[in-house]
């Protein structure tokens, strides 16, 4: 399994940024797992931000919840993070795998950095 992430960037705070990670290389492994958002930021242990079941029930951390909404697109092997009214400590580089973890290996994540 290959994870692909983008959509990070530079945006001041309080902006918005979507993330996507599409999954290849197993057909039919995206669809029977759940998927979760992991951060790591410098010097931080990664953790995970939120996650999602294969029936599109999510689970937050407490540090994004209301501000964060993951999603999901089966057909497409594709799980989405948008991120509202971002913050300076949201700075980090962003992963998506299975949550929680079974074995897949880490994307090259994508990062987002929040400063004016």
């Amino acid at each position: 399994v290959q994870l692909v992430e983008s959509g990070g960037g530079l945006v001041q705070p309080g902006g918005s940024l979507r993330l996507s990670c599409a999954a290849s290389g197993s057909i039919f492994g995206f669809s029977i797992n759940a998927m979760g958002w992991y951060r790591q930021a410098p010097g931080v242990q990664r953790e995970l931000v939120a996650d999602i079941t294969i029936d599109g029930r999510t689970n937050y951390a407490d540090s994004v919840k209301g501000r964060f909404t993951i999603s999901r697109d089966n057909a497409k092997n594709t799980v989405y993070l948008q991120m509202n009214s971002l913050k300076p400590e949201d700075t980090a580089v962003y992963y998506c795998n299975t949550a929680p973890r079974s074995g897949w290996p880490w994307g090259q994540g994508t990062q987002v950095t929040v400063s004016s």
